[in-house]
């Protein structure tokens, strides 16, 4: 299924985009993209999101294990009645895949994107990270739409 292509898309650019930040930037180092809104910026997590949690990896294992194996299950029942869905499922698939390689071989996640909101400096993220958020969004957008439709058939 072409779900899983998605997936593949997204951890191959995710873990090549770390692979240029680890070889060839300094823990730290910032390089200014769209300022004063945008920087590429070499940071490492050990965490979650916001940092929360740090140097809870067994923990990280254990739920990116079962999340894999939900979306794998999920893209296998819904994917085929509803191409949203599986499109979101590839999304996230591919952005817990790409964390969880880095989690695995370098007990650490590698970030980058570095944006500022106004004088707030955003948490640094990667392209895994993106995928997660696009894929839930999208699962929200397929949820109203399914709900709309539904909604439009009993009427």
């Amino acid at each position: 299924m072409w779900y899983y292509l998605i997936a593949i898309g997204i951890i191959a650019l995710d873990q090549l985009t770390k692979w240029i930040i680890v070889k060839s930037m300094a823990l730290g180092e910032q390089i200014p993209v769209i300022e004063p809104f945008l920087y590429i910026t070499s940071h490492r997590n050990t965490g979650a999101a916001w940092g929360i949690l740090q140097g809870q990896m067994w923990f990280f294992y254990i739920i990116t294990v079962i999340v894999i194996g939900a979306v794998i299950y999920y893209i296998q029942q819904y994917a085929k009645t509803n191409a949203l869905i599986g499109v979101a499922l590839g999304f996230i698939l591919g952005g817990a895949i790409g964390n969880f390689i880095d989690r695995i071989f370098r007990k650490e996640v590698v970030d980058f994107v570095d944006t500022y909101i106004g004088n707030y400096d955003f948490p640094i993220f990667n392209v895994a990270d993106s995928a997660l958020v696009v894929g839930v969004g999208l699962v929200f957008i397929a949820t109203i739409l399914d709900e709309r439709k539904k909604g439009s058939k009993q009427t």
